[in-house]
Order: C-alpha cells, then sequence, then structure tokens
C-alpha cells in the first residue's frame, strides 16, 4: 500500500509539473461605438481582481489589429492592471483622411467600457499611445479630463505631423546612403507641397498646445535610438509643456520600445524594464515629477515653412501639364521642319518629368528602400533623371538655335516647353548636386 501511495504521488507530481500554468489574465471580447463606427476590442485582465486600474491601448498609425497589443496587454495584467485592447478603425482612416479628434473619441469610448466593468476602479482608468497614438492619447485625456485619470506614451512626438515625417524620411534616405539634392527634395520640397496641398492629414496638429492643456499625470517614455520620433525634442518639448509627468529614456530601443542595434532592426522582446515600469507607474504614480536626460539626435528636426506664391501647388501642376503636352507635342505635331537637337529635347524632357513622378511617388511610398542601388549619393532611378535633365538642358540650347533659324510653331512650343522646364527642374533638384 505504501509503495503504491508513493507511486501514485509521482505520477500526480509528473503529470503536474509538465502542466501549462494557470492563466494569469482573463480575455473577454467587447464593443463599443463612436457615432456611426462600432468598434471591436479584447479586455485583458488578471482573475478575480477587483478596484483594479484600467489601461485603453491607442495604436499608431496605419492599420493594426488589438493582436498587435495581446503580448504587453498580457504582461500589464500580471502586474494587476486591466487593459483594453481593439481594432483601429478603417472607416474614415486612411492614408490622405484621418482626424485626431475622431480617434480620441474613440479612444474615450474605450475608456467608458473599462470604467463600467465590475473588477475596474472607474477613477484609475488612463490612456496608453503608441508613436500617432502619442499624438491621440493627451488629446483624449485633454477632452475629459474628469474620466481619463492618466497618459502613458511610447516614442511620442513633441512636432507637428508634417515636420516629424520630414525627420524620419531624411533618416531613413540617409540611412540607405543616399545624400544631396534628392534628399533635400524629398524631405523638404516634397513634403511642403503635399502639406500645402492638403494631401497629408493633420499635418498641423499642435502637439504643444494640447499637452499644455492635459492636467493628468503623463508617463513619456522613448528609445534613444528611435529614427521616426526625434526623441530628444520630444523629451523637452514634454518637460516643457506638461504639469505633472515621468519621462524615462531607454538605451538601445527603437520606436516602439523593442530592443535594436541601430534603430531600424527589431531584437525579440522589449526594453528590459519598460513593461514593469508601466505597471509600476499605473499601479502607484508618483507624487513628484521626473525626467531623463534628452537623448542624442545626429540631426534636429526642421519646421517646413509655407509655400512662395512661386511655389503654388496649383503652379506646379499647371506646369507639370506644360510640360508634358510641350515634350509630346514635338513627336504628335510633325509638319515643318525637324532637328535632332529638338529630337533629343523632346526624348529627354518627356522622360526626365515622367521619371521625376514616379520617383517621387516611390520615394513617399517605399521611404526609398526600392529605389535600387546608391552611386555617388544617388539611387540610379534618381542618377538617370538627373542626367535626362542634363540632356533635355543641352538640347534645350539646340533647339534654342534651330528656332532662330526656322521660327515654326512646332519647335517654338517645344522650346518653351524647354525654358520652363529649366527652372522647374531645378526646384525639385533635378539639376542639383
Amino acid at each position: 500500500m505504501r509503495r503504491g501511495a508513493l507511486l501514485l504521488a509521482g505520477v500526480i507530481l509528473a503529470v503536474t509539473a509538465g502542466a501549462p500554468p494557470a492563466s494569469a489574465a482573463d480575455s473577454s471580447d467587447v464593443t463599443f461605438t463612436n457615432g456611426r463606427v462600432t468598434l471591436h476590442g479584447t479586455v485583458v485582465a488578471p482573475p478575480g481582481g477587483t478596484k483594479l486600474p484600467g489601461l485603453v491601448m491607442i495604436h499608431g498609425s496605419g492599420a493594426h489589429t488589438r493582436e498587435e497589443f495581446r503580448e504587453q496587454a498580457e504582461a500589464f495584467a500580471r502586474q494587476g492592471i486591466a487593459t483594453l485592447i481593439y481594432d483601429k478603425r478603417t472607416e474614415d482612416y486612411s492614408l490622405l483622411e484621418r482626424s485626431y479628434s475622431t480617434l480620441a473619441d474613440d479612444a474615450l469610448a474605450a475608456v467608458e467600457v473599462l470604467r463600467a466593468r465590475p473588477d475596474v476602479d472607474p477613477a484609475r482608468v488612463g490612456v496608453w499611445g503608441v508613436s500617432e497614438g502619442g499624438w491621440v492619447a493627451p488629446l483624449a485625456a485633454s477632452k475629459s479630463p474628469d474620466h481619463v485619470a492618466f497618459v502613458v506614451t511610447v516614442g511620442a512626438n513633441g512636432v507637428e505631423p508634417a515636420r516629424q515625417q520630414a525627420w524620419a524620411i531624411e533618416n531613413q534616405l540617409r540611412r540607405l546612403g543616399m545624400d544631396g539634392s534628392m534628399v533635400k527634395m524629398a524631405s523638404s520640397t516634397l513634403m511642403r507641397q503635399l502639406v500645402d496641398s492638403e494631401v497629408f492629414p493633420e499635418a498641423h496638429h499642435d502637439s504643444v498646445a494640447v499637452l499644455k492643456s492635459v492636467r493628468q499625470p503623463v508617463l513619456g517614455l522613448w528609445g534613444a535610438e528611435d529614427v521616426l520620433t526625434p526623441p530628444g525634442e520630444a523629451v523637452r518639448i514634454f518637460r516643457d509643456s506638461v504639469a505633472h509627468y515621468t519621462l524615462r529614456v531607454f538605451p538601445d530601443a527603437q520606436h516602439q520600445l523593442r530592443r535594436t542595434t541601430d534603430g531600424y532592426d527589431k531584437l525579440p522582446g522589449y526594453a528590459p524594464g519598460y513593461l514593469e515600469l508601466v505597471g509600476t507607474w499605473v499601479n502607484h504614480p508618483p507624487v513628484a515629477s521626473s525626467a531623463d536626460a534628452p537623448p542624442a539626435q545626429d540631426r534636429q528636426s526642421f519646421e517646413l515653412t509655407p509655400l512662395s506664391w512661386y511655389e503654388s501647388t496649383w503652379l506646379h501642376l499647371a506646369v507639370l501639364v506644360f510640360l508634358l503636352l510641350a515634350f509630346a507635342f514635338y513627336p504628335l505635331f510633325r509638319r515643318g521642319p525637324s532637328s535632332r537637337a529638338a529630337r533629343w529635347l523632346s526624348a529627354t524632357g518627356l522622360l526626365a518629368v515622367l521619371g521625376f513622378l514616379v520617383v517621387a511617388v516611390l520615394i513617399q511610398v517605399t521611404l526609398g528602400r526600392q529605389l535600387g542601388p546608391v552611386v555617388l549619393g544617388r539611387p540610379l532611378p534618381w542618377l538617370a533623371v538627373q542626367l535626362l535633365a542634363l540632356g533635355a538642358v543641352a538640347a534645350a540650347i539646340g533647339t534654342a538655335v534651330a528656332w532662330w533659324r526656322h521660327r515654326t510653331p512646332r519647335l517654338g512650343v517645344l522650346l518653351a516647353g524647354g525654358v520652363v522646364f529649366v527652372p522647374w527642374a531645378v526646384y525639385w533638384g533635378l539639376l542639383g548636386i
């Protein structure tokens, strides 16, 4: 009997040793609405909790689902926090359309879901936002100071969105070995045109004004290797704008506080201490403000100045149409004397304009990652467009000589295109170093 009991005990121990541990978190799906949009989420909370603090997690830019936050939500649940994660809206949100105020209202609707739970203390529910969510979370807090108890941001910006995007584009292009006129065109000239034409939504969101209106405690977190948000500037702006703050910088961490070697790669796991710091701070917010030293930046962000009259988007669209028509007119309208220089101007000018449009789109869509090898600080497509532009300028001189000899409308229209092409190409950096 004794040996049998010992054997049975050994079997039980072996089975329980190999069994998975009991779940540290309960999950329950929820839905909530903001206007006509219904949002779907999940509350991840420690089982059997009472009077728990609550946290609503807000996504960065782009399309995202709640599952991207589940790992962090479960880590917070193990520290006694009920966390609501939800699928980001797709209606009224796209690359060309978005409203931070609407996104803030989405988050506030989620806050009300947590506040209504019996296991949550409604006076201790806050918001957490990463990247674009770092603009949205403080805005939500400023819109509902009685219902949002605190704010946590990760990789938040102090500068306006257009300025941040210009800084991030320049970082990416320089990392790929690019330099010179193309970098200036992509990070400044083109960005200013996109902002002026209102293609870039929420370009001038005033984060400083919002931060100054937040009266709740703010936990601001940044990776020292952040290449999307200017982290040094952000720390200083938060420190100077927020009334009650805790600001921390994690070395060897990137934009989302993942471990990294250079700000671009993502190593397994989050920055050591990040998840624990959030849990400790949410459960026991400090009374006194404190801030780490702002991390160093290789370059500062720069203000995108308004367009001058000659930079008007409509004027540039008109010039673009005129150039395409002028360069295509010569081969289509064949009446009159021909000229080798004119044929070259028509071909090189047309290819330079079309090539520029393709490269400009690729830069914005892929941040330069699909432009191929870099030679002399220029990706091959940009170098090819610059060579075509130089060829068009040389051919325009020859076309001017031909037009002086023959004075035909065919050559005159083409020459007018060549004359307009020169300042246009200078403006867009096609004739720059």
